[in-house]
């Protein structure tokens, strides 16, 4: 395996001979602007594409340069200046991370051919809006991240196999009961520091037996709003909640009848430990921790 990282050195690709059999290209905190076809022409195993910290553009990316790239797994570009997802990008690739450019749209047909996709970092960036033929294509995604968007409503239509969802730092008016349909893996979803009002959250909004845990902390929430039983971990800190109701947790309590929480935080709220009512521990009776 041929492996050549670069760091912290002012340079561009025209600077390197790069060699076939390349397996690994690291070229981070310089001061590449355009990545062309024949900076890679030559390399036919590269499967590791890291130029993170530079300033790459879209109108400077060509889409043969990574088209051809059959090998490639992993294409990391955080912190450039592209403002496009781009198209072309080789069906094999498993990791694309485009963290905190400047992205406001998808190329069409960006992800068509991409089913090996199992994560996708856009946070950050500047989209509004990610749309059913946006997304065509990521059958196998597992990890999406589009947290510090500009996102006013959850996106619709999103990868129905994403399992970790992160929708944090955006501003939302609200959850409807629908806002998540689809998810049927959903485990992880995270909506912290979105501007949240428990009025605008539907008691159905969270009705997904296959979550495990749900981030709700740094928002407006008043009351704690109904989780499914299922649920272990909660995340409620640094809201305004001044109240504790048991029907949150538990819509009944019996032998088999409970929920599965395991860790639940409520400090940084208007409400003290003994404002807890005394019910509560029937209902959270496999609680491990928590904070208040």
């Amino acid at each position: 395996m041929l492996i050549i990282g670069v760091t912290m050195q002012p340079c561009s690709f025209s600077h390197f001979q790069l060699y076939q059999g390349l397996n690994f290209f690291c070229s981070q905190r310089n001061n590449i602007s355009s990545l062309s076809y024949s900076a890679l022409a030559n390399l036919t195993n590269l499967r590791w594409l890291i130029i993170d910290n530079n300033q790459l553009k879209s109108d400077k990316l060509e889409l043969t340069s990574l088209q051809n790239q059959t090998q490639l797994r992993y294409f990391f570009a955080n912190r450039n200046y592209l403002t496009s997802v781009p198209g072309g990008l080789p069906a094999g690739l498993k990791q694309l991370r485009l963290a905190n450019n400047q992205i406001s749209s998808i190329s069409p047909g960006a992800f068509q051919n991409l089913q090996n996709l199992t994560l996708l970092l856009l946070q950050g960036n500047r989209l509004q809006t990610m749309t059913g033929d946006d997304v065509k294509g990521l059958v196998g995604l597992n990890l999406l991240d589009v947290s510090g968007n500009l996102f006013s409503a959850v996106p619709r239509h999103l990868p129905p196999s994403v399992q970790q969802l992160y929708l944090s730092n955006n501003s939302f008016s609200g959850l409807h009961e629908g806002s998540f349909e689809g998810f049927h893996n959903l485990k992880y979803l995270r909506l912290s520091h979105c501007g949240l009002l428990s009025e605008g959250i539907h008691p159905q909004a969270f009705n997904h037996s296959s979550l495990v845990e749900l981030d709700l902390s740094y928002n407006q929430l008043t009351t704690i709003p109904t989780v499914p039983t299922t649920l272990q971990y909660l995340y409620l800190e640094a809201n305004r909640i001044q109240e504790f109701n048991v029907t949150s947790f538990c819509r009944e309590v019996g032998p088999l009848s409970y929920s599965r929480m395991k860790i639940l935080r409520l400090d940084g709220n208007k409400m003290t430990y003994h404002q807890l009512p005394p019910d509560w521990v029937y209902c959270l009776r496999v609680l491990q921790r928590i904070y208040i």
